[in-house]
């Protein structure tokens, strides 16, 4: 293909306007705030819902601890993929950084998936271990 020919061809530069960038760089700050006041406040929850119920039982607590440090976890990492994004200076860009997401979130949920199931397996075994 002569160069004349492939000049055609090329994929054109991407570029999101500076308003609309300022504008969801804002949007997206108030996403952040959001987001880290709920987990304060689900912090806060279930600290008071673990003073209520002295009871509970180890295995059910770290499944809670546990999910909800995979859910901060999760939207922590798409809030920071959003955000790469809004940066993101053209199209190739764009798709290495949603590969490199994709790819991170399915390593982070098998792991995920793992780690939790063997957590409930031990949550099941001490529920049904006799009390003394």
């Amino acid at each position: 293909m002569s160069d004349n020919a492939r000049d055609h061809f090329e994929i054109p530069k991407f570029e999101i306007p500076t308003d609309m960038r300022s504008m969801a760089e804002a949007s997206f700050d108030e996403a952040r705030k959001a987001f880290e006041q709920f987990v304060t406040n689900a912090r806060d929850t279930a600290g008071k819902i673990e003073e209520r119920n002295a009871e509970m039982r180890a295995g059910a607590k770290d499944l809670s601890t546990r999910a909800l440090s995979y859910a901060e976890r999760n939207v922590q990492s798409s809030l920071d993929y959003a955000q790469s994004l809004l940066k993101a200076k053209d199209l190739n860009e764009v798709m290495r950084l949603h590969s490199d997401y994709v790819q991170g979130q399915m390593r982070s949920l098998a792991e995920q998936a793992s780690e939790m199931g063997q957590a409930v397996s031990r949550a099941a075994m001490d529920a049904v271990k006799p009390k003394n």
